[in-house]
């Protein structure tokens, strides 16, 4: 799988991946997508980079994270990205948002993104109201902001700083980083190593945790997107009302 699959040919099924920066790929993501027998196709939004249109011609959606605020409108391409989603759940194509990609999918079904209390950097734990769906954890998060739950969407799980994961018909929105994989935490540490300066995190003790935990997270992160694909993506127009 090459990350910018030619795809759209008759009987395949593809999932678009929207990449802010290049320092936050899909991961785990594109792993599960391929044991999935679903190709990839990564758009580089912030590049101006434009999927395929139909959205409908797509499985899935996954909107990726970023360094960026979600309620940044002086973002050039935020307000693109924001219809694409409004496009793709009014064509019930399902869409999974991972940190500022959830945040974003609760600013367009009208949630509000602000700055959180405080940070949240580490393997931390979650409140979960559906284990099966959402494990307690512990699920890594790399977040400055935080959001609140759009009024008809449902709260799946949650931590003393804010939502961790909510649906709302066939889509879905994590704060936490189900993606990451120890190549992924090497980039991050590297790019963005002044914010853990700035928080006091050591770089050293996330990248040895993010070595031990591999074998665990990546069962963890499949089981997720599983139930993600087999219970919130097939919800059908009768049981979103």
């Amino acid at each position: 799988m090459n990350g910018r699959s030619d795809s759209g040919r008759p009987g395949t099924r593809t999932a678009l991946l929207i990449e802010h920066e290049r320092p936050t790929p899909p991961g785990l993501i594109e792993d599960w997508l391929e044991l999935r027998g679903m190709e990839s196709e990564i758009v580089a939004i912030d590049d101006g980079q434009s999927p395929r249109e139909p959205l409908s011609d797509y499985e899935l959606i996954f909107s990726l994270g970023s360094e960026f605020p979600a309620y940044d409108d002086t973002i050039p391409w935020l307000a693109t990205e924001m219809e694409l989603l409004r496009t793709a759940m009014d064509e019930r194509v399902p869409v999974f948002g991972v940190c500022f990609g959830g945040q974003l999918l609760a600013r367009v079904l009208g949630g509000e993104v602000v700055r959180a209390a405080r940070e949240e950097i580490g393997w931390l734990g979650v409140s979960s109201d559906d284990p099966a769906l959402v494990g307690a954890g512990p699920w890594f998060q790399w977040h400055f902001d935080t959001f609140t739950v759009p009024a008809k969407a449902t709260t799946i799980a949650a931590s003393p700083v804010g939502p961790q994961a909510f649906a709302y018909e066939r889509s879905f929105g994590v704060q936490f980083h189900p993606e990451v994989t120890p190549e992924i935490m090497e980039r991050w540490v590297d790019s963005y190593r002044h914010e853990l300066d700035e928080t006091g995190v050591n770089p050293d003790r996330l990248l040895t945790e993010t070595n031990r935990r591999v074998e665990e997270s990546r069962e963890r992160s499949f089981e997720l997107f599983d139930g993600f694909y087999e219970r919130v993506s097939t919800v059908t127009e009768t049981e979103a009302r």
